[in-house]
């Protein structure tokens, strides 16, 4: 089976991607295109599965995340102090604490048009360990840059959209900023605007709250940051909505880096048992990475390690 147009078909509204700028990931996105096949009888006949970190391995080669802060100057993701007592905590609980800290945050300053978004992640598989990405987005959209999967010398400059190909939604770092820049403060504003811009098509059968996580996961784990106004509005839907679990001790990111665990399950009735694990730092309560699990076995984690607004591809903070 070719793994990657099985990911273009799940993802039809994204850039198409380059085969040389995926090899680093695609051991990973190997593993849960093929957990996919195992479970696709299993749950109202969908068509479109997000498994967190396939969709952040995938996304950080097409399109980097944006800067909460921008300015150019940059925003490491500082180690976390685990000092949070999750203890009888629920899941609600914590993502309105989250939503009402990140409320508080700055905004910061846009970034311009021609600067670009460097993203580094770390990420680990089962079939191939550890891994380092780093990739450059231009903000408008239109350039796309990386290094070799290998980690060698070079750059590699490429449009964001082969062939004249743009999506409807979602064209660019910028429109993306500028639409969870403007969501309602409220959980159920923000799904509602979620539907109307529906980057995510809508699975056949699969109840209203599916529908509604697939739009949240799409843009949490796609662009890894948002404005913290944004990120706030996300939270406090994916408060609203129905299994979302909660951790009630912090969990390792692949780095070694301690964070909060939001777990939801994909799947009702399937043997096969796969959960999203959205992973977040206590302290900032941005988010650092996610983890896909199978059977309750982490099968795949992503790190995001640093994110900043640049003046040049190639040039990292």
């Amino acid at each position: 089976m070719d793994e990657m147009t099985e990911v273009r078909a799940l993802r039809a509204h994204a850039p198409v991607p380059d085969r040389a700028r995926l090899a680093a990931g695609r051991a990973l996105l190997t593993d849960a295109v093929r957990a996919r096949e195992r479970r696709r009888a299993g749950w109202w006949r969908r068509e479109f599965v997000i498994v967190a970190v396939v969709a952040a391995v995938t996304a950080v080669a097409v399109t980097a995340a944006l800067l909460a802060g921008g300015g150019g100057t940059g925003r490491r993701v500082r180690p976390a102090t685990p000092d949070i007592d999750l203890k009888g905590m629920s899941a609600a609980d914590f993502l309105e604490r989250a939503a009402d800290a990140l409320d508080k945050e700055p905004a910061g300053t846009e970034p311009t048009a021609k600067q670009w978004i460097y993203t580094r992640m770390a990420g680990k598989g089962a079939a191939n360990g550890e891994q380092q990405n780093e990739t450059w987005s231009r903000y408008d959209g239109e350039l796309l840059a990386y290094t070799p999967p290998d980690g060698g010398p070079g750059l590699t400059v490429t449009p964001a959209h082969p062939e004249g190909q743009r999506p409807k939604n979602f064209e660019s770092p910028r429109d993306v900023y500028r639409f969870l820049a403007a969501l309602p403060d409220d959980g159920a504003g923000t799904l509602k605007a979620l539907r109307t811009w529906n980057a995510v098509r809508d699975t056949e059968g699969a109840p209203q709250a599916w529908d509604d996580y697939a739009e949240i996961n799409n843009v949490l784990v796609k662009y890894l940051l948002t404005p913290p106004h944004g990120l706030a509005s996300l939270y406090r839907a994916l408060a609203l909505l129905p299994g979302v679990k909660i951790t009630d001790h912090l969990i390792d990111t692949p780095t070694g880096r301690k964070a909060v665990a939001l777990k939801y399950d994909l799947d009702g009735e399937s043997k096969v048992k796969m959960a999203d694990q959205f992973l977040i730092d206590p302290r900032t309560y941005h988010l650092m990475g996610a983890r896909a699990i199978m059977n309750g076995k982490v099968v795949s984690a992503g790190d995001w390690l640093t994110t900043a607004v640049v003046d040049k591809a190639g040039e990292r903070p």
